[in-house]
């Protein structure tokens, strides 16, 4: 991976790449969280 311009810029198929998998990452950090605190709610009714 040659960039003759500038260095730090990324090619757009990374930033798709980066920001799918933060986007993914998020999604199931969320729906543990929400699980995990389905379960404490539930728990905590009965």
């Amino acid at each position: 991976m040659i960039v003759p311009r500038a260095r730090h810029v990324l090619p757009g198929w990374l930033w798709f790449a980066l920001l799918w998998c933060g986007g993914v990452g998020a999604a199931v950090s969320l729906g543990f969280a929400f699980k995990v605190f389905m379960n404490l709610t539930l728990f905590a009714v009965k």
